[in-house]
């Protein structure tokens, strides 16, 4: 009995310890994944004193400042991007 109760123990503990390792694994992927050139579209970063109307990118969707963001008339019409990548995207 007791030492069935002492296997449950370690195997409990050896669990909690394999989550731990592993949620530190992920956490550090995550971080150099999120910073890494390659990670997807540069966005710009918000800006505290970033003004303006809230336009919705016609490529990703993503709603950006008219104050920030990258802007392309055609026809007549103004239509705003929030990066680079997604403004060639729809040239394209």
């Amino acid at each position: 009995m007791l030492r069935s109760l002492l296997y449950l123990l370690l195997f409990t503990l050896a669990v909690s310890v394999i989550k731990a390792v592993a949620g530190i694994i992920a956490k550090v992927f995550s971080e150099s994944a999120g910073s890494s050139p390659g990670a997807g579209p540069s966005r710009p970063q918000p800006s505290a004193h970033a003004v303006g109307e809230l336009r919705k990118d016609p490529v990703c969707g993503t709603f950006v400042s008219t104050a920030t963001a990258i802007q392309q008339k055609a026809g007549g019409e103004v239509r705003y991007f929030c990066s680079t990548v997604c403004r060639d995207k729809f040239r394209a």
